[in-house]
């Protein structure tokens, strides 16, 4: 059984950072076209996180193909991971702090991780929520926590905020 832990954003600040910058530069070089950015709890100050990196790469559908190609050289495929015609996810476990990357089409299905960052930006109480929950899983299954933990993104969905972006 794999145990989340977590811990306070503050303390990867300096490191996330400086990946996301090395990596966002990366992606650019070789993907002018895709919109990067730093999503997730390390995106999100005084949130607690498990200490990785999440970036989210969009693209068009016309450039899905080809940004899975570049990815697939940079970068080792998150087999755990869903795949479809306009999401895939992609990992480095070796950078500091450890990197994830969901590539997504546009205007898709899956194109919400920059909205979960925004949503939970703009209203203090669901960062609130989502820390809470964070602490009740503290050194529980990793599994069972993230069933929480796409029911509470869920339920963020339904949020007036997230129907604004």
């Amino acid at each position: 059984m794999e145990q989340v832990e977590f811990f306070e954003s503050s303390l990867f600040s300096a490191d996330v950072e400086k990946t996301f910058q090395v990596h966002k530069k990366m992606i650019k070089e070789y993907l002018p076209e895709a919109d990067v950015q730093h999503v997730g709890s390390t995106a999100i100050p005084n949130s607690l996180t498990k200490g990785d990196l999440d970036i989210q790469v969009r693209v068009t559908s016309e450039h899905f193909s080809k940004a899975v190609q570049i990815l697939s050289s940079l970068y080792e495929s998150n087999d755990g991971s869903v795949k479809t015609d306009c999401f895939r996810a992609f990992k480095n476990d070796l950078t500091n702090p450890p990197l994830g990357i969901q590539l997504t089409v546009i205007g898709s299905e899956y194109d919400f991780f920059w909205k979960f960052r925004d949503v939970l930006l703009l209203n203090e109480v669901y960062r609130i929520e989502y820390d809470d929950l964070k602490r009740e899983f503290e050194g529980k299954d990793m599994d069972e926590y993230r069933n929480h933990k796409n029911i509470f993104f869920n339920k963020l969905m339904n949020t007036p905020e997230f129907k604004k972006l």
